[in-house]
């Protein structure tokens, strides 16, 4: 499983570990939907690889906001992004950022879930973004769609 978050932010930039920013709700979530056997702190995120999980990003460049990314980054985020799921061949992909998504693989009405396509031989699932900013969905409902995921990729529950 290949998580894609959209781009660091200044918290991560600053020191080099995916959703580091206190009030980001991914390692929370990550671990009450059964991905992981405890909470692992962003900078534990090394630890990812031992039960077969992997975290990058869509856009390198860091933002205080995501909002602030241009379209053309996007989708050349995009095309960065199947090169690497080419290379790498995950089981499943999940862009964890639905406007993200939307723009970078121009899938206008895209919702959360599963998708259609496939790359190659990776399902993709989009999963909302954790941020605090992300109000709409809720830490509850955030964990129920990442186990939703976990569950249809048949990754076993971690302990």
């Amino acid at each position: 499983m290949l998580f894609c978050g959209i781009n660091p932010g200044l918290v991560s930039a600053a020191t080099g570990h995916h959703f580091a920013r206190p009030s980001n709700r991914f390692w929370p979530v990550l671990h009450a939907s059964g991905f992981t056997p405890r909470r692992f702190r962003p900078e534990e995120q090394v630890r990812l690889a031992a039960s077969g999980l992997g975290v990058t990003n869509l856009c390198p460049r860091a933002t205080a906001r995501a909002d602030e990314l241009t379209t053309q980054e996007l989708v050349h985020g995009g095309r960065r992004l199947r090169e690497l799921v080419t290379r790498v061949r995950p089981a499943w992909l999940a862009v964890v950022g639905i406007t993200a998504y939307r723009t970078a693989f121009a899938a206008p009405k895209a919702q959360v879930g599963p998708r259609a396509e496939r790359l190659g031989e990776t399902g993709v699932w989009v999963l909302p973004h954790p941020s605090g900013l992300n109000a709409h969905w809720q830490v509850a409902e955030l964990t129920a769609e990442f186990a939703r995921l976990r569950t249809t990729a048949q990754v076993p529950a971690a302990s």
